[in-house]
């Protein structure tokens, strides 16, 4: 594809063969040039953004941050006075003055243990503030992440989120950690240093300033080359975390598969891009700590030897103890400069973590919130759940459910059957309202799910799900999960119903025996019989089952069905089932096809009608004796 520029040329060397060629060298270098002076205000106006948004959460800690500032003046005041106190002691020593050596002597050590005492509080105040700020920062990100829709979550890598909370906003962090805001008091050292050195001589001040300038544009350089690296460290972070989070959770998988070798490869392959990203920043930050040390070391050699043989050019002989103390100056004036340096870098590491933990604060990926909620009140009669004419898919193009309706009557028990991919799990979301509707409505006691708060409306449900999750903590806690307080004597009653009371007490610390991660301590049935057990505590108006009793051998599906028994008594449910044979008590079936309701009624009604269930129902009793 021709460029704009590159055609304009071409049309007039048509028109005008004897016309000069433009010079679209210097042309392109005013675009580039243009483009990286537009490009640098506008990562300056998002640094100065950035810095504005972190405010609210420095801000609690705001008394620590003014103490360790105002710390911060007296290391920097007390820094400029030590040259001249060293230059007192070199003029003493010179004129054998012994008094005023001693004196001197002792102002200068107490200088030092005052700088250290103030510099000991400035440093712990500071980074007291910073991890404050950094806990409320991590806490908003983790706020938000509990907001996010399950759509939202679906289609985003684990390892991303879990990095915004973690190196995100450790990045971030290090502003305070390693120092970095000390660059007010290094900028206030470097203007102090410059106007003592012009006071005690102004020639050799303009030789060490002479030195700036080349220091000015190599940092300019870096800033770009460094920012652009630990954005690069920042995307190859979260791709390692959401590598690791997936081979960790599929290690089974991955062994049983014999694919060691294959994600070594993979794994080999993210690890090398990080490192070249991690090489490319130090790479940037060796180029200017050295050129500022090279810099530094011939400054000084050019202003020993302006003291040495300036005399010789006409110049003013110089002291030797002012010589001193300039050296001093010299040595403090390149030290912030080289420090201001690195804190640069750790501020662009900083600023590349802010810049994604304010991305992610950012979506606009969150549940609904409803502003004027109406309150859903259950009630014993009438209809307790309406689908009506129902859309959803959970990609663009492709339905899940299509002009789905049914109602559920108060302390009905309905059962939905029908293949993998059919619609039933889909239908528990939506009333869950994890996921919002494509089209359509659901009611819930009357009222419509969406002029109900979320959080609410969750309230009213128990929940089995297929895969059971259980969080850190004791099984008690995991039992009584979502209740204010854990009701001791409720949770016993709920692990004797569901049959598990007597493997729990036999256990070391009963129901304060501490779950391991996952729950790998227990079997998958006894999992999924806490899962029952944390559902009849909660005793609430709607139960949902999906498929509860999918993954568990036949001992333990007697003793779901008997707790099943106690949990749906008096309680309006929703049963999911690929095993027909704890449908059968159901009062009604809906049987889905492809998105679609295909068939409702008993079980009895259904095997008459020879339909859809009929069919579903003679494959899987076929070769068993469980049919009736």
């Amino acid at each position: 594809m021709t460029s704009p520029s590159v055609s304009a040329s071409v049309e007039t060397a048509a028109a005008d063969p004897h016309a000069p060629a433009p010079p679209l060298r210097k042309r392109e270098k005013g675009d580039k040039l243009r483009a990286y002076h537009e490009e640098t205000q506008a990562k300056e106006g998002v640094d100065a953004r950035l810095l504005v948004r972190l405010w609210p959460f420095v801000r609690p800690h705001a008394k620590l941050v003014a103490l360790s500032l105002a710390g911060l003046l007296l290391v920097t005041a007390l820094g400029l006075f030590r040259p001249i106190v060293l230059s007192w002691l070199v003029d003493d020593a010179g004129h054998e003055r012994g008094d005023a050596l001693f004196r001197n002597g002792m102002l200068l050590a107490v200088l030092l243990f005052v700088s250290q005492a103030i510099g000991f509080v400035q440093i712990y105040t500071m980074q007291v503030a910073g991890a404050g700020a950094m806990g409320d920062l991590r806490k908003a990100v983790f706020q938000r992440m509990q907001k996010l829709s399950l759509r939202y979550v679906d289609g985003t890598p684990i390892g991303r989120l879990v990095t915004r909370a973690t190196n995100d906003v450790d990045a971030v962090g290090e502003l305070f950690a390693s120092g970095a805001l000390n660059a007010i008091g290094e900028l206030l050292s470097l203007v102090g240093i410059v106007v003592v050195m012009l006071l005690l001589d102004w020639r050799m001040a303009l030789i060490a300033f002479a030195a700036l300038p080349p220091v000015v544009l190599l940092v300019n350089v870096v800033r770009k080359k460094s920012r652009e690296a630990y954005r690069s460290i920042r995307t190859r972070t979260a791709r390692m975390n959401a590598y690791l989070n997936e081979q960790v959770l599929g290690m089974a998988v991955v062994q049983a598969f014999a694919r060691e070798d294959a994600a070594d490869a993979e794994f080999d392959e993210i690890n090398d891009t990080y490192r070249i990203a991690n090489k490319s920043a130090v790479t940037w930050e060796a180029i200017l700590d050295a050129a500022i040390e090279m810099v530094a070391s011939v400054c000084v050699g050019a202003v020993l030897w302006w003291a040495g043989v300036g005399r010789g050019y006409g110049g003013v002989a110089v002291p030797f103890p002012v010589v001193v103390a300039f050296a001093q100056y010299l040595k403090q004036f390149f030290e912030p400069v080289s420090q201001l340096a690195g804190r640069y870098t750790l501020l662009q590491s900083a600023m590349s973590g802010a810049e994604r933990v304010f991305e992610f604060l950012d979506l606009n990926e969150l549940e609904p919130e409803v502003a004027c909620a109406q309150p859903v009140v259950p009630r014993d009669d009438g209809i307790a759940v309406s689908f009506k004419d129902v859309e959803f898919s959970y990609k663009r193009g492709t339905p899940v459910l299509r002009g789905v309706s049914f109602d559920v009557k108060a302390g009905e028990r309905v059962a939905l059957v029908g293949a993998t991919g059919a619609g039933k799990t889909t239908v528990v979301s939506l009333l869950l309202r994890l996921y919002e509707l494509t089209g359509g409505s659901i009611e819930l006691f009357g009222v419509n799910l969406a002029d109900a708060s979320p959080y609410e409306l969750r309230k009213l449900f128990s929940v089995v799900p297929q895969d059971t999750s259980l969080f850190p903590g004791t099984i008690a806690e995991n039992v009584a999960l979502g209740a204010e307080h854990v009701d001791r004597d409720a949770v016993r009653r709920a692990l004797e119903i569901v049959g598990l009371w007597a493997t729990v007490e036999s256990r070391p610390l009963g129901m304060d025996a501490i779950l391991e991660e996952r729950g790998s301590n227990f079997s998958a049935g006894e999992r999924q019989l806490l899962a029952f057990a944390r559902a009849i505590v909660r005793r609430s108006s709607i139960v949902l089952l999906d498929e509860a009793t999918a993954n568990v051998d036949s001992d333990t599906e007697a003793k779901l069905q008997a707790a099943s028994d106690e949990l749906l008594r008096g309680r309006t449910s929703i049963v999911i089932a690929h095993r027909l044979s704890t449908v059968r008590r159901a009062d009604r079936i809906i049987v889905f096809h492809r998105g679609r309701i295909a068939e409702v009624g008993t079980h009895s009604d259904l095997l008459e009608l020879g339909g859809l269930y009929a069919q579903l129902y003679r494959l899987q009793f076929q070769h068993t004796d469980d049919s009736p």
